[in-house]
């Protein structure tokens, strides 16, 4: 988001206080993560500085953020982009809570909270608009919708049809990616390289993968277009809840823009930016053997391969670069500063 307002000429004053930057799984719950998210606040709040600004725009995940972003706004605008709900990603897909527990309540109401304080909300497809509308009571013109993107100093064009064919996931392993259903169609497929990078709840589920899945914890950030680049194709997200049909995640914006092949859940959201057959292979969410039959689709047709990967790529270029992301930002910005 930074990178695209830059590229459309808008002057970005990050203030930032660091919280998860030496962890590997971002998002912790307990009294010490609640401190340091405290500690980080106070000083977010205590350090700001009289600058000339016209909006303020708090980023994922900025829930907390919102009081501090008021204040320091000055009654100037404040966006607020999202991207998940906390009691969604806490309760319904991670399962830290259980869905009727005091701590899910208080969840529910700091997403209700921070969504209403926010003068635009935006979101990252119309799916997700829509709940964010609902869940925190906003009329229609007080949500907005912009795609992810990629970093495109990182992610660029570069994807060539491998002799060694290897299906890449990246990502954190939560239900939400659905890697049950990667797997089984690792078992259904054997013939069938997969690369799984990551790490997180499901660990236990790689203890006993196929013999054709690899499996690495971590690739720091700066290699994940090589990965992309060297894979026969990337795989998206295939679990089948609710806010899996309402995303596309940053994993299947990153090899569209290297021009990897994609191959994702076939989603309300998915269906926003792709077309199957044509710019990804859409499959049902949840179905191993057609996943497992696309992967080998494009196994054996590099040709096909060849016109998935410019489609994506093309559809990347056309709806979610730097460029168009930019032009969008600007103008939501420019319009609730004009108000």
């Amino acid at each position: 988001m930074i990178s695209c307002l830059r590229g459309a000429g808008v002057e970005v004053i990050e203030r930032h206080a660091g919280v998860w930057e030496r962890r590997r799984h971002k998002w912790a719950v307990g009294f010490g993560a609640a401190g340091r998210v405290a500690v980080a606040e106070a000083r977010l709040l205590l350090g700001r500085r009289r600058e000339r600004f016209d909006a303020v725009i708090v980023g994922y995940p900025g829930h907390f953020d919102l009081p501090a972003a008021k204040r320091i706004a000055r009654g100037r605008p404040v966006l607020f982009n999202p991207l998940v709900s906390l009691h969604e990603t806490l309760v319904e897909d991670r399962g830290r809570f259980g869905a009727g527990s005091p701590a899910a309540g208080i969840l529910r109401r700091i997403d209700r909270i921070a969504l209403r304080r926010a003068d635009l909300v935006v979101a990252d497809t119309e799916q997700n608009a829509r709940h964010f509308a609902e869940l925190g009571s906003l009329p229609e013109e007080r949500v907005a919708v912009c795609f992810v993107g990629a970093e495109e100093r990182l992610f660029r064009p570069g994807w060539q049809p491998a002799q060694d064919f290897r299906a890449l996931f990246v990502g954190k392993l939560i239900p939400l990616h659905g890697l049950e259903t990667i797997l089984a169609a690792a078992r259904l497929a054997p013939e069938i390289r997969f690369r799984v990078v990551g790490s997180g709840q499901l660990d236990a589920l790689l203890l006993e993968r196929p013999s054709n899945v690899e499996w690495i914890d971590w690739i720091d950030y700066e290699h994940l277009p090589e990965e992309n680049q060297r894979a026969g194709c990337a795989l998206g997200v295939f679990g089948t809840s609710a806010k899996t049909g309402r995303v596309i995640p940053n994993k299947a914006f990153q090899a569209l823009a290297c021009g990897t092949p994609l191959v994702t859940g076939d989603t309300p959201a998915a269906r926003e930016l792709l077309r199957d057959g044509e710019s990804a292979l859409l499959v049902p969410p949840g179905d191993p053997m057609a996943l497992a039959a696309a992967v080998r689709r494009l196994a054996g047709d590099p040709g096909l391969a060849r016109v998935v990967g410019a489609g994506g790529l093309a559809a990347y270029r056309d709806r979610a670069s730097e460029a168009v992301l930019g032009a969008r930002w600007l103008d939501l910005v420019e319009r609730l500063v004009g108000t």
